[in-house]
């Protein structure tokens, strides 16, 4: 699946994006927030991310080394995505999956990756 076009949000609908990603290169980790959450993530650069509703509605946690910005829904508490960067420095956005409009996520075949060794 190459970069495509998607539209996605929190579950209350107050949080809405649009995104060019691509869905071939999925993960999944068994980080502490990661496994709880059920994340199924997508990485694309912050370029390709554009919010279009709900930037006063989100919150945001940091946590372990606060170098990735968790940011959800005050109403509805969903985290959609995430800003971070890569190791360059260069800002990307991890898009959860599971949020995406018309994506069945458990369908994608994602990589598991072992972030409890980080």
């Amino acid at each position: 699946m190459p970069v495509s076009h998607y539209e996605g949000g929190c579950q209350c609908g107050a949080v809405n994006y649009e995104v060019d990603v691509d869905l071939d290169n999925t993960v999944t980790c068994n980080c502490s927030r990661c496994q709880r959450m059920g994340f199924v993530l997508a990485f694309t650069p912050r370029n390709n991310f554009h919010l279009k509703s709900g930037e006063r509605e989100l919150t945001e946690y940091l946590f372990n080394k606060k170098a990735i910005h968790h940011l959800f829904c005050k109403t509805c508490g969903i985290e959609s995505f995430a800003y971070g960067s890569m190791p360059d420095g260069s800002p990307i956005v991890a898009i959860n999956a599971n949020c995406l409009d018309g994506i069945e996520p458990r369908e994608l075949e994602s990589k598991h990756v072992d972030g409890r060794s980080f």
